[in-house]
């Protein structure tokens, strides 16, 4: 399973998706899995890789949180929780998602 966080320089939530990000892989049974942490630098790497605003996270080049018709750039993300918005993505959505992933392997 290839997973990864993308972020821009200097991204606020970066270590608290990070957090979230281990977190949830462990509690899906994944803590052999380790993940890559990489910048995009500009337009032309955000448009190639799907990436939407920072943090993304990827798994297996599939953003989970993707919506339609959302434009490639170099901004910060927000999701949306029980809670409202956040910098980061919600724990039980990426729980779903890896198993999800686990599943079609």
């Amino acid at each position: 399973m290839d997973v990864q966080l993308l972020v821009v320089v200097d991204c606020p939530n970066e270590e608290r998706a990070a957090v979230i990000l281990r977190q949830a892989l462990d509690e899906v049974g994944l803590a052999e899995v380790q993940f890559s942490t990489r910048v995009v630098a500009d337009q032309a790497e955000a448009e190639a890789v799907g990436f939407v605003g920072s943090p993304t996270i990827l798994i297996d080049s599939c953003d989970p949180f993707a919506a339609p018709a959302r434009t490639a750039g170099l901004a910060c993300r927000l999701y949306l929780d029980d809670a409202g918005l956040s910098g980061v993505p919600p724990l039980a959505p990426l729980r779903q998602a890896l198993k999800r992933a686990t599943e079609h392997r």
